[in-house]
């Protein structure tokens, strides 16, 4: 948090902080639900306890914010590389500006270059801000000072923390929904096949098809759930990114940014597998005006 910031804006960006951890706990209790349906058979078969299952599942999770971790492990999960000096050359001294002015160290946090043709950047994990080679190569110096203040602040606002765990959590929720619609298409397909010949063979092949849709929805479901409600925590967390950008002083910057954006059609929203949260990104034109009544009205919160 900047010296100057109020206790009007600590308070607000610890409410903002602590929503963000709202889908979080709405998916845990079908997360052990998930990990409790893994262990059954392996408890049937063996003496491994369910409790140590959860242990080992929550000591690997924490793994996904060690920043050597991040850096060889996520980074090429991502897609993404490490700048190349003509990119370095023109980050590196946005960035300093822009971690200095947020009162931390410039290696903190790792710069990434996503190989894309689309205007993007987005924040991961505790340490990584990933901009796409398009970004780099088509925006202004004030654009891309403005999108990376914007990115560094999803950090300071701990709203990529929130995500990382939510996306950790629902591993074990998706896995088993997969695994219900494939078994569900077997039972379907093996009461198609046995069903002409034995009422009773089809009878149990669909009532086994009907248990294992039922399980499924309960997990796909879940999943529904809780993206809709980190939509709509996240819808909030970007304008807290946007006014913590501002109070840094790129407001300016960004809101260029988000006007390029406009101009070209484009969109802020993430890419690939964070198409489940690209709903939690409002209007570039809301940002963009509420940006400038931010930067006419400092002391206003929005």
């Amino acid at each position: 948090m900047p010296s100057g910031a109020t206790t009007g804006d600590r308070r607000r960006l610890e409410r903002s902080a602590l929503s963000a951890f709202v889908p979080v706990l709405a998916m845990l209790p079908f997360t052990l639900l998930a990990l409790f349906v893994i262990w059954l058979p392996i408890g049937l078969l063996t003496s491994f306890d369910f409790a140590w299952l959860v242990i080992a599942f929550a000591a690997t999770g924490p793994l996904l914010f060690v920043r050597p971790f991040q850096i060889v492990v996520l980074t090429p999960v991502l897609g993404a590389r490490q700048p190349t000096s003509d990119e370095e050359h023109a980050i590196a001294p946005l960035w300093n500006e822009v971690v200095a002015a947020a009162g931390l160290r410039s290696d903190h946090f790792v710069v990434r270059i996503l190989p894309s043709d689309e205007l993007n950047a987005f924040a991961c994990g505790g340490h990584l801000v990933v901009v796409t080679s398009f970004a780099v190569e088509e925006l202004t110096t004030p654009e891309l000072q403005g999108v990376l203040a914007h990115e560094v602040s999803h950090h300071l606002g701990l709203h990529t923390i929130a995500i990382t765990i939510g996306h950790w959590l629902s591993l074990p929720v998706v896995a088993l929904a997969r695994i219900g619609v494939f078994f569900e298409n077997v039972a379907i397909a093996a009461g198609r096949a046995f069903g002409r010949g034995s009422t009773l063979a089809g009878l149990l092949a669909s009532a086994a098809a009907a248990t294992i849709r039922l399980l499924s929805w309960i997990f796909t479901a879940a999943i529904r759930a809780s993206t809709a409600l980190a939509n709509i925590v996240g819808h909030q967390s970007e304008f807290d990114a946007d006014q913590r950008a501002v109070r840094l002083g790129f407001g300016r910057e960004l809101a260029r940014a988000l006007r390029r954006v406009l101009a070209s059609g484009g969109s802020t929203r993430p890419i690939g597998w964070r198409a489940r949260i690209a709903s939690s990104h409002p209007p570039a034109r809301t940002r963009v005006a509420r940006i400038e009544a931010l930067l006419r009205h400092p002391a206003r919160e929005l």
